[in-house]
This record gives structure tokens, sequence and C-alpha cells, in this order.
């Protein structure tokens, strides 16, 4: 199957209600895992690669090239998303090389800037990645925080997130509703009624970060509420790590990666189909 762009499975999340489940990826185990259980539960799905994430490999490229392959080699429509990219050098290097390794969108965040200067960089790198085909997702909540719109209590403003997609240009708007980046248990409380006045002021689709802190049922609720993106990615790393302990615990003589980190991707493409159960995001045309 072809690479699937955000944009398509957006609009697919967004005539059946659902939202597109939208996975980090740190290593090749990761986006392995996104494939398999994307594919068992028959799901569109997002492999997102971070900033932070390419800061710890030292460089996107090898790994972008592994999602790119594993995606066109897929059952399930998976595309490849770029997550918190902050740094505007950066974000334009990834623009430029975008189509040669399947980059069908960007999110910038400049959201721990001030308003004005939030929304300048955020319609720079707008027009430079639409110029190149990509969809753009932005963030907006804490003005001026230094944890960003997810830092705790920090709510987006209906009437402001209407500006500023209007004035920035972006494609989907990632916003502050309650959740939290980096939660290891699930007991984040979401503004329900918040994201529904969200989603009608705002003219693009909804981004849920730090979903891996919210329970399933309030995920579901969320999705009804108006969010077509939910975005993963310490859960995957919490149930890896769990499987790698336990496996280690009962070989503890093994040497073999192949025979303990089985057991991580193992867990991680069962959360991944999971997930994708839980936001009902149907197979795209």
């Amino acid at each position: 199957m072809t690479l699937a762009g955000a944009a398509g499975l957006l609009a697919t999340a967004a005539t059946n209600g659902a939202a597109v489940p939208s996975f980090n990826v740190i290593a090749l185990e990761h986006a392995e895992a996104v494939t398999v259980g994307a594919a068992s539960a028959g799901s569109g799905a997002l492999l997102q690669l971070s900033e932070n994430a390419i800061a710890y490999r030292g460089s996107p490229w090898p790994l972008l090239a592994a999602c790119r392959e594993l995606a066109e080699a897929s059952e399930a429509p998976l595309g490849i998303h770029l997550d918190h990219i902050a740094d505007r050098a950066l974000a334009e290097t990834l623009i430029e090389r975008a189509e040669r390794y399947g980059v069908g969108s960007i999110m910038f965040d400049a959201s721990t800037l001030d308003y004005a200067a939030n929304v300048a960089a955020t319609r720079k790198i707008a027009v430079r990645a639409h110029d190149a085909g990509l969809l753009v997702e932005a963030e907006l909540g804490a003005i001026g925080g230094k944890d960003g719109a997810h830092a705790p209590g920090v709510r987006t403003d209906p009437g402001e997130a209407a500006d500023f997609v209007a004035a920035t240009g972006v494609d989907a708007l990632a916003v502050a509703v309650g959740s939290s980046h980096a939660m290891r248990d699930r007991t984040a409380a979401l503004d329900l009624e918040l994201i529904a006045r969200l989603a009608a002021a705002v003219p693009v689709p909804l981004v849920l970060h730090g979903s891996s802190g919210v329970p399933d049922e309030s995920i579901a609720q969320a999705v009804a509420a108006g969010i077509r993106k939910v975005n993963v990615g310490t859960a995957l790393n919490v149930a890896a790590t769990a499987a790698l302990r336990a496996a280690l615990a009962a070989r503890p003589d093994a040497v073999d990666p192949r025979r303990y980190s089985e057991d991580s991707r193992r867990a991680m493409a069962e959360l991944v189909a999971s997930f994708c159960a839980v936001v009902r995001e149907p197979v795209a045309a």
C-alpha cells in the first residue's frame, strides 16, 4: 500500500466522527509495532518522529527512511508526521527533504513564545511547508508559559484559537484541554465542554496531545466532542519497558536482544491496536 497522507486520514476521520491515532517513534521497534498494531486493528495511523527523538538519534534520516519502507509495505494506510519541531532551522531542513522520506505533515511548535511571536513564526513555516505539499499542525494554549500549551491547568481559548488559525493558515491545531505530556498513569481529566466549543469555533481538525495519560473512555468522549487526531508516546514506552523488564527477569542469561526485545515490540503492537480501536479510525479508501 502506498503512503497515506495526514490530510486524507484526517478527512476520513472527520467524515466518520473518528480520530487518527498517531504514535511517536523512537526506535525501529516502535515503527514496527505501529505497523503491526494498526494492521491488526484495520486502522489508519501516523508514525511520528519528534524533535526529541531526532536529537536522541543524532539524525532524522535513517529512522524516517525505515518508517517510509514500513508504511509503504503495510496493509494499513500509514502516514509519516514530524512532531513538536520547535527549531526553525531544523523545520526548514525537514521540509526541504520531506518528499524524499515520505513525510506528509509537520507539527511546528512555537507555543512557548508569546502570541504575536507564535503567529509570526508559525505563519512563516506554514508557507514553506504548504509550498512543499505538507499539512501543518501547530499548538496554542499557554501564552508565554514555559511548559507550552500542556502546562498543568492551561486551557486554549476558542476565540483566540480561531484567530490563530486564521492568522497562520495552519491545517490542524493542538489544543490544551486537560491532558499533559509524559504522564505514566491514565488519570488526566479532559474538559469535554471546551473541546466541543473549540470544535465549533475552529475550522480545522483539533489534536489531543498527551493522550497516554487519558483513560480510554475519556479519549472516546473527546473524539465524539470533536478531537480528530490523538497523539500517543509515553504509553508505548511504559508498555515496552515493562515487557523488557519481565523478559530479562525470566531469562537472566539472555544476551541476544532478539530474545527479549521482541516482547517489548509485541507489547507496543498490542497497545497500538487498543488505541486504534478506541478512536475508531476506519481504514481510509
